[in-house]
């Protein structure tokens, strides 16, 4: 009888030991959930905040940084990265028709207007005849590079056409001559040519200053397509993206973002069209 009693007596004492390991098993162990985003460089000052936040929280973001626009919907695709964050409505809906893709938009970030910039010429009205100007060569944004153009009346696109290409050009007084660079070109072809229409996010990694321009687009209810935003393969309801989103749509992401981009750049997520 002595045996049992000393017997449930040491079980009893040492039950708790038991219990408390094994509640600190299961605290150490839980869970962090690690989320692949694809961005541009030029963004990683932006998201390396978000991604300090985010830990905090459970959720550790890898970032994954392009320089080329084709790259981050096909590494989305390919399942390399399970977010990304570079791109506005258009250009993706382009893409999505282009590759028979469904990627789609799980959270506004930013919109930021294209600009003209020259090393040559102060003023668009200073273009000459026969002058060379630079666009990017994706369709989306070769089209608002024209489109800024034919605003500042250097030329005349056909009607109808939501994202114009050079082909598109109707009318050009000034025998104007294109060439068609990939984005991140565009500011390094200034010394080549008399006007460089350049991506907000290309012109902010090339010191290129906003006030310098000389010309910029301006933000009408029509620049909707234009808003770029959070991207997911699929629209499958996940809660650690809604974290990720709800993080980027912040004060502090609003503030980083005047602070990177010079002022460049709105935050979409609460902009009034």
């Amino acid at each position: 009888m002595k045996f049992w009693k000393k017997a449930i007596l040491t079980f009893a004492l040492i039950l708790p030991v038991f219990v408390l390991a094994a509640c600190g098993k299961s605290a150490s162990s839980t869970k962090n959930t690690t989320v692949k985003v694809g961005i541009m460089s030029t963004d990683k000052e932006i998201w390396t905040d978000i991604q300090s936040r985010l830990k905090k929280q459970g959720v550790t973001i890898k970032l994954v940084q392009f320089t080329d626009y084709n790259q981050p919907n096909q590494a989305l695709e390919d399942g390399d990265i399970q977010l990304n964050a570079f791109q506005h409505h258009n250009f993706l809906d382009n893409w999505n028709k282009k590759h028979n893709t469904k990627i789609v938009d799980i959270g506004a970030t930013y919109i930021g207007p294209m600009r003209a910039y020259s090393n040559k010429i102060k003023s668009l009205k200073d273009v000459k005849n026969g002058d060379q100007i630079s666009v990017p060569n994706d369709p989306s944004n070769e089209g608002r590079a024209l489109q800024l153009l034919a605003q500042n009346g250097l030329l005349t696109l056909k009607k109808g056409v939501a994202s114009p290409t050079i082909r598109d050009i109707t009318e050009n007084k000034l025998n104007l001559k294109f060439t068609e660079l990939d984005a991140a070109q565009t500011a390094r072809s200034l010394n080549d040519v008399a006007v460089a229409v350049v991506n907000n996010d290309i012109a902010a990694a090339a010191n290129l200053k906003p006030a310098n321009a000389i010309a910029v687009e301006k933000i009408t209810k029509a620049s909707k397509p234009w808003v770029n935003f959070i991207a997911a393969k699929s629209a499958k309801d996940n809660a650690t993206y809604k974290k990720i989103v709800k993080a980027y749509q912040t004060q502090r992401t609003a503030d980083l973002l005047k602070k990177v981009y010079k002022g460049s750049t709105l935050p979409a997520w609460n902009y009034k069209f």
